[in-house]
């Protein structure tokens, strides 16, 4: 599995440790920015990631900011992605199994480390249920088209 991340100043220590323990478990991750806690803009490292994923030159993104919320707002204007916001494993579980989200949103302001690798594992770990939910999928893919 291919892992595009990025973040901006408010996301950037979370993201580093996020990457770092991807590294450290042998998957493939490509960092995207940003490469310090200088304020930036989240809008454009959100689209970057996007459109790599959307590309299919990943297979998932990973994105933080202060909250993950204007991360995935921005994310999700780039048709093909389901960018979802979480907070617990939960979400991030229901979030694969019936969303099939390939970007993953959290905040460094609301998540200590602990709590985002365990989203970020239930996120990475977490099969697509197909089924009826394909069905939804389709339906969201097709208001992209409209």
């Amino acid at each position: 599995m291919r892992i595009a991340i990025g973040a901006d100043h408010a996301g950037f220590g979370l993201k580093e440790e996020i990457r770092k323990t991807l590294a450290e478990l042998g998957l493939s991750v490509e960092d995207f920015g940003t490469k310090s806690s200088d304020s930036v803009d989240y809008p454009d490292f959100a689209e970057k990631v996007a459109r790599l994923v959307a590309a299919g030159e990943f297979d998932r993104g990973i994105l933080v900011c202060g909250t993950g919320i204007g991360m995935a707002i921005a994310a999700n204007k780039i048709p093909g992605i389901r960018a979802a916001t979480v907070t617990d494993v939960e979400m991030a579980r229901l979030s694969r199994e019936h969303n099939n989200a390939n970007v993953l949103a959290v905040g460094g302001r609301i998540l200590d480390r602990k709590r985002a690798l365990e989203i970020v594992r239930a996120f990475l770990e977490t099969p697509f249920a197909g089924d009826r939910h394909q069905r939804r999928i389709d339906k969201i893919t097709n208001l992209e088209k409209r």
